[in-house]
């Protein structure tokens, strides 16, 4: 296939996508179809408002559902029967639950609001009205679903309209009579990697910073228009010998406003000056604020930690996985760089792995860690015991 034709599909794809989590992001209903024909009509539980809702309802072919993970699942009451939590393991998957008419789909998605809210109540009496869970009609589609929520940096649930089969491949040309948006499933679920890998170089600037002056900022974004990563280069580098990285994922709370509840403010300004005061070096600015959950929902994750979670426990009561960041853009923006071997500035051995990966030599672990500040301790325990982190 010509390469031209290739890079066409390719955008094409993406900006499928950004289109549909834009919609989610509003309230809208998104068509998915998967490749073997199965489809559904999916609303963001969080945005999703009646009209919405009753359009849905009379597009579908059958009862809607609520889906959403495992874990957000548990976090609402909900119990799981054995042979269903037995054929999952440990995983995060998509659970499906009947979602009876009456049961307002906003209520019942909330329990890190506080327990004085005035919702408490009604949002007790939803969770009991949900039926057990459910087989999902296709499980693939419920899948799908749950990845567009997390991209559009929404909690991981949805209302799910089934759709009949589409063996003839007229679900686009229906979604476009209906005035919806029509996304394929397969490009929903390589997004992330396909986006990673359509990272261009779209602007640089010589920025000169505190202990850093001779620093330039070079901007990246992928060929949609979509997530920006920066990547902040002190020095001249040399990309025949390993050069000192820093892989930073932004944090407004900490980086901006000085947020004692992380370390992130502390480790990003001195990672800079470590780069200075060794000569040269590149930190990677990578857009997935709160572990890549999005900062909605970082602060939502912080009201759980109020109430006595730690950071893992809040993101999966939220029903995140632990750890949601990805790092292929990294490995891209290097690459491009013609950057291959790296000294990695790092306590997360998840990274190490992470850019080896992708083909990025680590040839060695640069410590980077701070003393606690009076507020972060528990956070710091928590890296270190349970995300193994190495402080």
């Amino acid at each position: 296939m010509p390469e031209a034709l290739v890079l066409s599909r390719t955008a094409t794809a993406l900006a499928a996508v950004e289109r549909a989590l834009a919609e989610l992001r509003r309230g809208g209903i998104v068509v998915l179809r998967d490749e073997d024909g199965a489809g559904g009509l999916v609303i963001a539980a969080e945005s999703c408002g009646l009209r919405a809702l009753q359009r849905l309802q009379g597009l579908a072919q059958d009862a809607p559902v609520l889906v959403t993970t495992r874990r957000r699942a548990e976090a609402i009451g909900m119990d799981i029967p054995p042979h269903i939590a037995g054929s999952m393991g440990d995983t995060n998957k998509p659970i499906t639950l009947d979602l009876p008419e009456g049961v307002p789909v906003d209520v019942i998605l909330r329990p890190h609001e506080s327990a004085a809210d005035n919702g408490v109540a009604s949002r007790h009496i939803a969770v009991r009205h949900l039926s057990r869970p459910v087989a999902s009609h296709a499980p693939r589609i419920a899948e799908t679903a749950i990845e567009l929520a997390k991209l559009a940096r929404l909690l991981p649930a949805v209302v799910l309209g089934p759709l009949s089969g589409d063996p003839g491949n007229k679900r686009r040309d229906w979604a476009r009579e209906q005035d919806l948006i029509y996304v394929d499933a397969a490009d929903v679920l390589a997004y992330e990697d396909t986006a990673s890998r359509n990272l261009q170089q779209v602007a640089q600037a010589h920025v000169p910073l505190e202990g850093a002056e001779n620093a330039r900022i070079l901007a990246w974004r992928p060929s949609d228009g979509g997530k920006e990563h920066l990547a902040i280069v002190v020095g001249e580098i040399d990309p025949t010998a390993p050069v000192l990285i820093r892989l930073h994922s932004e944090c407004f709370t900490g980086d901006l406003l000085g947020s004692l509840r992380c370390d992130c403010g502390v480790q990003l300004r001195g990672a800079i000056a470590e780069i200075a005061k060794q000569g040269s070096g590149v930190l990677l600015y990578l857009a997935q604020e709160g572990r890549g959950i999005g900062l909605v929902n970082k602060l939502r994750a912080y009201e759980l930690q109020d109430d006595g979670f730690d950071t893992i426990d809040a993101n999966e009561q939220l029903g995140f996985d632990a750890d949601e960041r990805i790092y292929a853009p990294a490995a891209t923006m290097l690459t491009r760089m013609g950057i291959k071997r790296v000294r990695l500035m790092t306590n997360n051995p998840q990274k190490i792995s992470q850019l080896e990966r992708y083909g990025i030599e680590v040839t060695e672990r640069v410590a980077h860690s701070f003393p606690a500040n009076g507020h972060n301790e528990n956070y710091l325990r928590t890296k270190a015991e349970r995300a193994g982190h190495l402080l």
